[in-house]
């Protein structure tokens, strides 16, 4: 039998980056194909033969209730197949390394350290073995450390032959560019609830997101040669500086935590005719949100006030909301997750606000209530991303204590009743 590192090793090898730039739908880029193709031959193996990836990159599969359960609900476990596109990752090459304390060496070659001064969280992990990249990529454990964790409780709950309600699987793409859950077939899925694991530390689970929304904004200028420019020339560089100087300097993710909202510019490209800035716009409160929203299109105006209309075109699309507004009226499937992590060896599990969403949020609003449980990552979206061993291994109990008869009769049932 495969171990869970085992698995996140093999899956981080995979590239499967989604791209903000590529064909519109899902998937973003083909190669998204190569990792759901892996993990349907995988279920194949496991002897779950419904296991199958659709013409937009979902992998479904489905395991029966064990005879005697079937009056259980029936528990999706969710988590998505790409990496983020903020860093590279193609040719990853995933490492076990045993932390003793201190700074951490990725690559002596390259001279690519983890510094524990830079990285506290470290210093929970002093004397456990990490799973952590060469330095030169991530790793990818946002969210295959997640893959890893279900298809090893999924594997192991087959081979013990422990009892079970039905339990329904699903792999997403294009999640980290805000699509993951666009064609997922809720109804054809067939879960009374479900739980993503694509949190963080082990120890935290989550069920209020951020409202969100995406942002392109595009600026027009005029060329001309720089020695006859005077009173002519419109850089489009300068004024998409300006536009920025707009928002709040401070109300950015370098300068805010809980549940404080931001503006994060991720991308700024362009020339003297013509540049081009994606944002992203968050916020936990709802009101906020919409005043967020107002205040970037209120920029876009003042700059077309200074320099012309139609010179800045400032395009907000919503991608998700806070799913705790849906989430508070069933806080037994919250409760479930909690007492799961317990019987796993959690022994005071923590929430907190995601700074960020997950493809539940969507989910949630489409009608499969979806909070979010640790798949055991640290320092995702960056060549610093790891994941504790000891870690995927509580994942591994979590996911088997979750779908168990007795807590799921104890904790949902009983609140049905």
């Amino acid at each position: 039998m495969d171990t869970v590192v085992d698995r996140l090793v093999r899956y981080a090898k995979v590239y499967s980056e989604s791209d903000y730039y590529g064909q519109s739908g899902t998937p973003s880029a083909q190669r998204e194909f190569d990792m759901a193709n892996l993990l349907v031959e995988e279920l194949h193996g496991l002897g779950i033969d419904n296991a199958f990836v659709d013409e937009h990159c979902y992998v479904y599969a489905w395991i029966p209730a064990t005879p005697g359960y079937e009056h259980l609900p029936a528990i999706g476990l969710i988590a998505h197949m790409d990496t983020t596109p903020d860093m590279t990752g193609k040719d990853v090459k995933p490492q076990v390394l045993h932390y003793e304390g201190g700074d951490l060496v990725l690559n002596r070659e390259q001279n690519i350290v983890m510094e524990a001064a830079r990285f506290p969280e470290l210093a929970k992990f002093v004397g456990q073995d990490l799973v952590c990249s060469d330095g030169t990529t991530l790793l990818g454990a946002d969210d295959k450390a997640g893959i890893a964790i279900i298809l090893q409780a999924v594997e192991e709950l087959l081979t013990e032959g422990a009892p079970h309600g039905k339990i329904c699987l699903g792999f997403t793409p294009d999640e980290e560019i805000g699509r993951g859950a666009s064609n997922f077939d809720v109804a054809g899925f067939g879960a009374d609830f479900a739980y993503t694991l694509d949190g963080g530390d082990i120890t935290d689970y989550e069920y209020e997101t951020y409202n969100a929304a995406m942002a392109t904004v595009t600026v027009h200028g005029f060329s001309i040669h720089p020695g006859t420019a005077k009173d002519k020339m419109k850089n489009a560089l300068l004024i998409a500086m300006e536009f920025n100087a707009l928002l709040p300097a401070l109300e950015t993710p370098g300068h805010t935590e809980g549940y404080e909202g931001f503006f994060h510019l991720q991308e700024l490209h362009g020339k003297v005719e013509q540049a081009k800035m994606i944002y992203i716009i968050r916020d936990h409160s709802m009101t906020r949100f919409q005043e967020r929203k107002a205040l970037f299109r209120k920029a876009a105006e003042e700059m077309n006030r200074r320099y012309g209309d139609g010179t800045v075109e400032a395009e907000v699309e919503d991608q998700y909301y806070n799913m705790y507004e849906v989430l508070k009226d069933r806080m037994e499937i919250v409760a479930l997750a909690e007492e799961a992590m317990r019987a796993a060896g959690v022994d005071n599990p923590t929430h907190s606000p995601i700074r960020g969403g997950t493809d539940g949020c969507m989910l949630t609003y489409k009608g499969l209530l979806c909070p979010n449980l640790p798949s055991g990552g640290h320092n995702a979206h960056g060549r610093f991303e790891f994941a504790p061993v000891e870690s995927l291994k509580t994942g591994v109990r979590t996911v088997k204590a979750l779908v168990s008869p007795e807590l799921v009769e104890q904790v949902i049932l009983k609140k049905e009743c």
